[in-house]
């Protein structure tokens, strides 16, 4: 037995050969997506005994691995995760706010409008060309509100196509990593470049949620979405789909299936694109729509209550500018039915105080043991409401009409009060005459005593004892809480009457009472002249008082404090992108400084295995030497 040289030289030749391939292959896939570096392991063939020494026999490739850290791994997935919901939030808040800046600062501009034409109806209260402009100003006003209202609506349907076609995409995903662990069970998980695919789609599907990778013995990896949805298990995947919206269809939910089994997902606890386009969808989109409903109700109401406290060019009291803000045009959408609720009972939704309105929305549930309760979404108070009729009156403007049927245990509504107002903000008055710029004129009695005072809220003409020229006088105690009418001439136009809280509606007048005194007296006098001008006076002024919100902000600052919200927002988003891109570049480079192909130390090994392949080969032209020179001696 001898050292055979031309077998060392080939397992040499051979192994050379191997590494050469792995590293024209790393040189190759340098800049393909997703590829992890390959590394061949070189070992030593087994040695045999010669005499009393041990020689060697050569060498072989015994493995070629991908380089992959799979710690380094899931931080990027992490990484990917954040940025990408980090991103979608900034790229749709970004739109919104545009739209509000661009398309929204006509509203605030009509109003201011509006006003300043009812301030110049005040100036020459029967110019009918002023009037005429008014009532333009007005429409204008409606316009802008309706449009943007329509900005809104657009920008929900954008987020819910956004969706779906996520949707769709995580599907497709999942059925190509069905696949690949069907491959990878053949294998036991040893194709590196299936692997690579894999590790590809895995690290896209984590821009859309977040991803958790559960390693299997049999080589494959199952997937869950959200830490909740198992997506994939083994060969076999889950589907993602869309469901209509509970209790408000065109706000559809996000639910996993399989075989005949579908499960709701709560998408705060996706993360990624689809967690930030239902948050902001949800938590922006919703609450900005809901607020621009609240100033819909709030001009119209303003607007059309001073109307009714003042006389038009006709004489008559004055009519409706704006539509009723109880117009089922302007309601549509207050009221949502969850799909389990088992009682018939249909709700509806009055608007009793607009000034108490807060924007905010609602849920309405039902239990035996605890009767009707009202949460606040925003708040997150809880009040409970007591049925009267038909009827349960909150505390926030609003009341709740109960009909249809029964309501069983367990049912719940979502109550969203200022919901439609914008879209169904309409000028219903035609004629400029009707713009109510006269008012009546009201004095207190020289012999008053104490503090009493009232103020009118509106006029009815069709009640009796109201007539327009006339006066109309109420004596009041406010100990007794009692009070009687007279006409101009004294005459009496009913008994002592008693009022409750500090409201009296009354023979057409319906005023509030501050205040207290005894045989106190006022004078309401209904005379109309042409040039009266009292009550577009007082429209006029509407501009800066703080009617809305319980008296905390005025008609404009409703407009204003969502779009510095929205700003606000997008400020935020835009400092999560720049922290979640940092965190996500440095994963990045942690994974390619391990995994990556670097091109300068791949050459450096091209030209070591090169000269590694060369000097083999050079032993194989030495053993023939030498066999050459061994047969010759011998001739």
């Amino acid at each position: 037995m001898s050292i055979d040289l031309l077998n060392i030289a080939r397992t040499g030749v051979q192994a050379s050969q191997a590494q050469l391939g792995v590293t024209s292959n790393n040189i190759a896939n340098a800049n393909t997506e997703g590829y992890n570096r390959q590394v061949a392991t070189q070992s030593s063939l087994e040695s045999q005994r010669l005499g009393n020494n041990f020689y060697g026999t050569g060498t072989y490739v015994s493995d070629v691995k991908r380089v992959y850290n799979e710690f380094a791994a899931r931080e990027l997935r992490i990484g990917q995760t954040s940025m990408s919901a980090a991103e979608t939030s900034y790229s749709k808040l970004s739109e919104l706010d545009q739209i509000y800046s661009q398309i929204g600062k006509m509203v605030p501009e009509n109003l201011n409008n509006f006003f300043a034409s009812i301030n110049s109806v005040a100036d020459l209260p029967t110019d009918l060309g002023i009037r005429t402009n008014s009532l333009s100003s007005a429409q204008q006003l409606a316009a802008g509100l309706n449009q943007m209202q329509s900005q809104l609506d657009g920008q929900v349907k954008q987020t819910n196509s956004q969706i779906e076609s996520i949707t769709t995409r995580i599907n497709e995903i999942s059925k190509e990593l069905g696949n690949i662990n069907l491959e990878l069970m053949k294998s036991q998980g040893q194709d590196s470049q299936v692997l690579d695919k894999q590790d590809a789609l895995i690290l896209e599907l984590s821009q859309y949620a977040q991803v958790n990778v559960i390693p299997l013995d049999t080589g494959a990896k199952s997937i869950m979405l959200g830490g909740s949805v198992m997506l994939v298990s083994g060969e076999v995947s889950m589907s993602m789909g869309i469901s209509t919206g509970d209790p408000y269809p065109n706000e559809p939910r996000i639910n996993a299936s399989i075989g005949d089994k579908t499960l709701n997902i709560d998408p705060s606890k996706l993360g990624g694109q689809l967690g930030a386009l239902f948050s902001f969808r949800d938590d922006t989109l919703l609450p900005a729509s809901t607020e621009l409903g609240q100033l819909a109700l709030g001009i119209a109401d303003t607007f059309n209550e001073m109307q009714s406290k003042g006389f038009d060019l006709n004489g008559d009291v004055g009519s409706d500018i704006f539509r009723d803000i109880n117009d089922p045009l302007m309601a549509s959408g207050r009221v949502g039915s969850n799909s389990t609720n088992s009682g018939t009972a249909a709700m509806s939704v009055n608007i009793d105080d607009v000034g108490a309105l807060s924007g905010s929305t609602y849920q309405l549930s039902f239990t035996t043991a605890n009767g009707y309760q009202l949460t606040d979404n925003q708040t997150g108070k809880v009040s409970n409401l007591t049925l009267s009729g038909t009827q349960l009156t909150s505390s926030a403007g609003f009341s709740i009409n109960v009909a249809g049927g029964p309501i069983a245990d367990g049912d719940k509504f979502e109550i969203r009060p200022t919901a439609g107002a914008a879209a169904g903000l309409k000028v219903v008055m035609t004629d400029p005459k009707g713009i109510a710029a006269a008012g009546p004129t009201l004095t207190s009695a020289s012999t008053n005593l104490g503090n009493t005072s009232v103020s009118l809220n509106s006029m009815d003409s069709t009640v009796a004892g109201f007539q327009v020229g006339s006066t109309i006088t109420f004596k009041l105690d406010t100990t007794l809480n009692t009070y009687q009418a007279f006409t101009s001439v004294g005459v009496s136009l009913g008994p002592s009457a008693t009022y409750t809280g500090n409201n009296i509606n009354a023979f057409g007048m319906d005023f509030d009472i501050t205040g207290s005194g005894t045989s106190n007296s006022f004078t309401f006098d209904l005379a109309f002249a042409e040039g009266n001008n009292n009550n577009a006076v007082e429209m006029a002024k509407l501009s800066d008082v703080k009617l809305m919100n319980n008296g905390t902000g005025t008609l404009t600052s409703v407009f204003e404090n969502t779009k510095l919200d929205i700003g606000s927002q997008t400020k935020s988003a835009e400092v999560r992108v720049g922290s979640a891109s940092a965190i996500y570049q440095q994963a990045y480079d942690r994974v390619q400084s391990e995994s990556g192909v670097n091109l300068d130390e791949e050459a450096a090994n091209l030209l070591r295995f090169q000269q590694s392949y060369q000097a083999a080969a050079r032993i194989m032209s030495t053993a023939q030497t030498i066999f050459d020179t061994l047969l010759s001696s011998v001739r």
